[in-house]
This record gives structure tokens, C-alpha cells and sequence, in this order.
């Protein structure tokens, strides 16, 4: 028997993936679209989801000025979140959009973290009217980039998303289901190599 068959290179310890939930709002959509999405997570075993639902976790809207302290409970509201975006290896995000763009939330989340971002991959799944929020994620890329983050190329766009979804809340739309296994599958490609890329060496931010 060969070393390799004796010897099987032990699978890559599944990649920790953070779902950002950026709608706050109201009678939000968001649940329903978070809740599909981690349904295809929780049937793959390279990926292991946690969700920080910025309506569960809130963060200041804002900031200190430069070199001063952050306002009283800022730290406490930091420590729910922070530690959970530097742990993960790729993100995405859940977005609505608003006025031709992504919530404020979202941007606050944003705003309040650095090097949490660096050099890793992040997705997205918009939902809205006619655009299916894809001018969300077109401000959200440009973002993002300023930040080092790598943001995944194939998106999942839910045009019209209150019709997509049955009583129970299950996608009846195939091709959504599709997008949403393209997108994994790139985010997944893109988390693995630069996991194993800053194992070699740090990211030059």
C-alpha cells in the first residue's frame, strides 16, 4: 500500500464564515432571507456559519473623534461583535437596499472595524424591488476594497424577494438556490487560498 493511500491528507479545517445581517429596519425582510441562506450553509461541511445580526448586536452610530476615547457603552457593544468578524475567514453579507444604496447599519459595522477585514473574501445576498439590491453591493464593493477585503465576484440578487418565498419561508425560485451554491463554492475557493496564503506569510496592509 502507497504512503498517500496509507496516509490521506487530512481534510482543511472547515472555514468560519460570518453572515452579517445589515437591515435594522422595522418589519425587516432580512429573517427570512438570513434564514435561506443558512440553510444551504448548514449542508456544507467545508464552511461553518455565525450569524451577527446587527439588530441583535447594535453598534454606535457614531464614531469618536481621532485619538479620543469612544462614548460610555461603546466597548460593551464592540466586544459583542468585533471578536467575531477577526475570527472568521470570509464574510457575507445580507443587504436590502435603500435609496439606490446599503443601510446605515451596515456602514456603521463597517466604519467601527479595520483589520477584521483584511484580506478576506466576502459575498453577498441583496434583496430588493426591480434592482434585487445590486446597487447595494456595487457601493458596498468599492467599500470593502478600501478596506483589503476580496469581494466575490458572483452574487445572489433576490429581484422582487417578498415574492420569492413561500408561507413557510422556503425559496421556490431554483435559479436563487443556484446563485446562492456558485457563490459559496467562490467564497469558499477564496478563504481557503487565503487562509493558507497568510499561514505563509502576513498580509502587507
Amino acid at each position: 500500500m502507497s504512503a498517500t493511500a496509507s496516509n490521506p491528507t487530512p481534510a482543511p479545517t472547515p472555514l468560519r464564515v460570518a453572515v452579517l445581517v445589515g437591515s435594522t429596519r422595522e418589519g425587516r425582510f432580512a429573517p427570512v432571507v438570513t434564514r435561506w441562506l443558512m440553510r444551504h450553509l448548514d449542508q456544507r461541511e467545508d464552511l461553518r456559519a455565525d450569524v451577527v445580526d446587527l439588530a441583535e448586536t447594535p453598534l454606535p452610530t457614531v464614531l469618536p473623534a481621532f485619538g479620543q476615547p469612544p462614548a460610555p457603552g461603546t466597548e460593551e457593544a464592540l466586544a459583542r461583535v468585533s471578536p467575531r468578524l477577526a475570527a472568521a475567514d470570509a464574510f457575507v453579507f445580507v443587504t436590502p437596499e435603500y435609496n439606490h444604496s446599503y443601510p446605515a447599519s451596515l456602514k456603521s459595522a463597517i466604519d467601527w472595524h479595520n483589520e477584521q477585514w483584511h484580506a478576506k473574501p466576502i459575498g453577498f445576498v441583496s434583496y430588493g424591488a426591480l434592482s434585487g439590491g445590486l446597487r447595494a453591493v456595487e457601493h458596498l464593493r468599492v467599500v470593502m476594497a478600501e478596506l483589503h477585503a476580496t469581494t466575490i465576484r458572483n452574487t445572489v440578487s433576490l429581484q422582487h424577494a417578498w415574492g420569492l418565498f413561500d408561507a413557510d419561508g422556503r425559496m421556490t425560485d431554483p435559479a436563487s438556490d443556484a446563485a446562492v451554491k456558485t457563490m459559496l463554492d467562490q467564497l469558499a475557493w477564496w478563504a481557503l487560498a487565503l487562509r493558507e496564503a497568510k499561514a505563509v506569510r502576513p498580509y502587507a496592509a
